[in-house]
């Protein structure tokens, strides 16, 4: 029987990216991106710290026979950091979903111009409206000192809320410089830096 070498990290990249459109990088969207890229891969170590204190609770709970509520709101709360900073590092990879089966029938340029109004009428108003509402959400709960309705849950919920500011700003930075790519890639403006390879999908 015949062996056959079969790399499946590539075959699952071809599988993740048959209907991805490889756009050219400008001076803009580096900038933008670069800042995303910053918040994400640090962000990233969230996961190991949320990962430990899950651990510790259950430790704490059901082989101790106790448990801190602070301890479990910041379980919440590190999961909820780390989910909200990586939608904007999710943008730059390229890494959301999309419908595959309609796309990879496009073309390429049909694709650009869908995530160009795709972007610019929906994913970007819609963050700027989220700025909006949550500016005086966070300032309420600074202004109050807001704590945690629950005795012995964590203090400052400004700290929390404020994420919400961040998360929703990064969102705006990887959607507009997807679109300044998708722009440069379908009309040529911006100009395209010829002097770097793609590799935010890699």
């Amino acid at each position: 029987m015949a062996e056959y070498d079969v790399d499946l990290d590539r075959v699952e990249e071809a599988v993740a990216h048959r209907a991805a459109v490889h756009y050219p990088r400008t001076a803009v969207s580096d900038l933008f991106e670069g800042i995303v890229e910053f918040f994400g891969k640090y962000s990233s170590l969230i996961w190991i710290a949320l990962m430990l204190l899950v651990v510790g609770n259950v430790i704490l709970r059901y082989i101790l026979g106790t448990n801190f509520v602070a301890l479990e709101e910041l379980q919440w709360h590190l999961f909820a950091v780390g989910f909200m900073l990586a939608l904007s590092y999710c943008i730059v990879h390229d890494g959301h979903v999309r419908v595959d089966v309609a796309a990879e029938h496009l073309s390429p340029n049909t694709r650009a111009l869908i995530e160009i109004l795709g972007l610019g009428l929906f994913l970007i108003p819609f963050s700027v409206l989220i700025l909006i509402y949550a500016w005086p959400f966070v300032e309420r709960a600074w202004t109050i000192g807001e704590i945690s309705a629950a005795p012995g849950g964590l203090p400052m919920r400004w700290l929390i809320k404020s994420v919400i500011l961040l998360a929703f700003t990064l969102m705006i930075l990887a959607a507009t410089a997807r679109l300044i790519r998708a722009l440069s890639f379908l009309c040529g403006w911006p100009k395209a830096r010829p002097d770097v390879a793609d590799d935010t999908q890699q």
